[in-house]
């Protein structure tokens, strides 16, 4: 998910580049020596079994080590359910390209618009009403905007049970603001050039309440219709909750208290406010909401420095997008003119600069208090947001656990979405037990705050290692020439600094993560990056293999694909691991590109979302605006293989490189597709199968208005199956290709 820097449209397409490193070419340069001539004879010696065998549409069999713990009982947080099977293929008609302003979804399913933008949770607020002003305070009771990663908690007899799907919390995040659907009420700029750079422009303190209110995150109690089929919301239910961009949060972890977090707020350096652009999510084992901050970047400010900063520490910031006189995205949130110390503070927050002669006289270290894992419980009202330091802190796209076994690490895996940006995984110190499922905040404190942050590098023969981002080890200390680490606080807090370091390898901007119950495999989809092949410091790399030109556009990898890899022995802790690519996506046209034989009814480009539900079904969403003259956003749903279930390739950039099994209207197919101007993001899916949310953020036209109205809104949809079956459990095969729906 990304920013468009666009005062009328703080929506889609502005990504932040601050990777000065050549890291992939020195990754590469040592394993070409190593590459050219081995991978055509097996690479790391894999055999051709291990290319070319049969692909596996059941669990593993007992004697498959490395896949032990795909279908053990210890992984109570992700239920089984009953005799449900992955489909061994898919059955539904698949769904037209289509640019309309109405969404479409296949034929025997329903899809429904529930809680759009502004949403009371409860009574005494107002209905939306467009082109009419919603108070900023009411925004701490309504739905947010853009609507964003998501999951549905069961909930029995009031607490979490992760079998139950009659009553539940939806929990979803909101992740930015579109300025335009809070108009004509909403985007006022008062301009004067005899100001400092960065407040050339300000903005309205209620207008800037207003789209701090509007971000974060929403816990959504729903229950069953009386006709059996979708949910509605329960109004005024003691769970109903926005958590938002003013919401004290907790820093727990290895950097809760450190030098680089204490602020004017908080001189201990425990506590911050807010939690900001939240994109993906993810569940806990135990059963909590892990959220995400990712272009946190875009809200805060820097100015010319006062005070000097500690060394390295300036480094530390551009390495995140912070160069002095910054203004952010358009954003504006530093600007408003408070006229007492209360209401400057409320909005000098946002104003990294450092002014005073001590981090406590001023906000510059609010920037450090950003950009990490954010655990929520939704099921304790009053508890507070926790950030899970120890995961590091980066643009986070979101969060995903490998299966749990009883005795063993819990493992997580994360992408920080820039481009030439990396993939990491952190291994918590504690060991697993299956008592803990439903322990709330204080299992995170058991399994979150301390561990072992690690981040890849992809060679070019198929292999990979974890390199540990531990202070001490692998040069990251305080002889590191560009950002001297004093202890794991710096490197925890500067882990993009820290994984350029350890060598990691510069990707294609790592958005969703998701692991494959049924393999323990792990996927990540790598949307595009215009820079791959066309700046030295990204040069093509089998894992990051094509550099083309689109449809007359410039060079780089436009539409994307989706990587994956199998730790060794099956191991999530292991230190080293398999890959190739499972999907590239392309325009099925696009014939030199389309190197996983992508036909009318399943091509795509830009892979955002990604989830794999609990029998193995993959879902693929997109955030293009490649491919958006032809289609719209869309969803796919897809039944992958394993790593290595492909062929050797070469990409028209001449880079070997090792694509998974070609795509077919059995594997993959386009099930969903949204309305013009839309990004399809988060996903989730009621544990009996029954009904999956998406999400639709910025949508064009009028998709999402009040009747009558003309301002869009996002909103979550809710699919069914029109019999009430289970989703993608097929009875008949539909004669008609979509339901289309306003």
């Amino acid at each position: 998910m990304t920013l468009l820097k666009n005062k009328q449209n703080l929506a889609h397409e502005v990504v932040e580049d601050s990777n000065p490193t050549n890291n992939t070419s020195f990754q590469t340069i040592i394993n070409r020596r190593l590459n050219r001539r081995s991978i055509l004879k097996g690479g790391t010696g894999l055999t051709a079994a291990a290319f070319f065998g049969a692909v596996p549409l059941v669990a593993c069999s007992d004697d498959d080590d490395s896949n032990a713990t795909a279908n053990n009982d210890n992984s109570a947080a992700i239920p089984a359910q009953g005799d449900l099977t992955r489909p061994e293929t898919l059955e539904f008609t698949a769904v037209a390209h289509s640019t309309a302003a109405t969404m479409s979804v296949a034929a025997g399913y329903k899809a429904e618009i529930v809680l759009p933008l502004g949403t009371p949770l409860i009574s005494g607020i107002e209905e939306w009403k467009d082109n009419r002003e919603q108070s900023a305070e009411s925004f701490e009771w309504r739905m947010g905007d853009n609507h964003d990663g998501m999951w549905f908690f069961g909930k029995k007899n009031g607490a979490y049970d992760a079998k139950a799907s009659d009553s539940g919390l939806l929990v979803m995040n909101h992740e930015y603001v579109n300025s335009s659907e809070l108009s004509p009420f909403g985007y006022h700029v008062i301009e004067d050039d005899k100001a400092a750079p960065i407040f050339q422009n300000r903005r309205l303190a209620s207008d800037v309440r207003r789209e701090v209110n509007c971000h974060g995150v929403a816990v959504v109690e729903m229950t069953r219709r009386e006709d059996g089929t979708g949910y509605e919301m329960v109004l005024n239910s003691k769970y109903n909750r926005r958590i938002t961009s003013s919401t004290v949060a907790q820093l727990a972890g290895p950097v809760a208290g450190s030098e680089l977090v204490k602020t004017k707020f908080d001189p201990t350096g425990f506590q911050t406010r807010g939690i900001n652009n939240n994109c993906g999510a993810g569940l806990s084992p135990w059963g909590t909401y892990l959220t995400t901050e990712e272009n946190f970047l875009g809200v805060f400010a820097r100015g010319k420095d006062a005070s000097q900063l500690s060394e390295g520490h300036d480094y530390g910031r551009v390495r995140y997008g912070a160069t002095e006189n910054f203004p952010g995205w358009d954003y504006l949130w530093h600007t408003p003119d408070g006229k007492d110390a209360k209401i400057a503070d409320e909005f000098s927050r946002w104003d990294m600069t450092a002014t005073g002669v001590n981090a406590t006289d001023d906000y510059r270290n609010a920037f450090n208090t950003f950009g990490y894992i954010t655990e929520i419980d939704p099921f304790d009202q009053n508890s507070l947001p926790q950030k899970r330091t120890a995961l590091g802190r980066f643009a986070h796209e979101n969060c995903a656990y490998a299966p749990v076994e009883q005795g063993k690490p819990v493992v997580f895996y994360m992408g920080d979405d820039a481009r030439g940006e990396y993939i990491y995984k952190f291994v918590s110190k504690a060991k697993w037990s299956n008592k803990d499922i439903g322990g709330g905040l204080k299992a995170g404190d058991k399994y979150l705050n301390e561990g072992t942050l690690y981040v890849a590098i992809f060679n070019e023969d198929g292999s990979g290692q974890w390199q540990a981002l531990t202070h001490g080890q692998n040069g990251l200390d305080v002889a590191n020439s560009a950002m001297p680490f004093k202890g794991q606080d710096d490197i925890l807090v500067f882990a993009r600094a820290a994984a350029d370091a350890v060598g990691a390898t510069k990707m294609d901007r790592p958005e969703w993560v998701s692991v494959s119950p049924m393999t323990g495999e792990v996927y990540v989809t790598l949307t595009n990056n215009k820079y791959r092949g066309e700046r030295e410091d990204q040069p093509v790399s089998a894992s990051n293999p094509r550099s083309y030109d689109a449809r007359g556009k410039a060079r780089g990898n436009d539409n994307g694909h989706i990587i994956r890899w199998a730790e060794t022995d099956g191991d999530h802790a292991a230190l080293s691991f398999e890959w190739d690519i499972y999907l590239f996506a392309a325009p099925s046209d696009l014939s030199a590109e389309n190197l996983s034989e992508l036909n009318q009814n399943n091509d795509f480009s830009s892979p955002d979302g990604l989830y794999f539900d609990p029998r193995g079904v993959l879902w693929i969403q997109t955030d293009d605006g490649a491919y958006t003259d032809t289609s719209s956003c869309m969803l796919l749903a897809a039944l992958p293989g394993s790593v290595n279930d492909g062929i050797l390739t070469t990409t028209s950039a001449g880079q070997p490189t090792r694509v998974g099994r070609a795509a077919s209207n059995d594997n993959i197919k386009r099930f969903f597709v949204g309305p013009e101007g839309c990004e399809v993001t988060g996903i989730t899916m009621t544990p009996d199968f029954k009904t999956l949310f998406i999400n639709i953020q910025h949508p064009g036209n009028t998709w999402g208005a009040v009747a009558g109205g003309s301002t869009p809104r996002s909103a979550t949809v809710m699919i069914t199956k029109e019999d009430g079956d289970v989703i993608l459990a097929e009875s008949f095969l539909p004669t008609t290709n979509t339901t289309s729906v306003t």
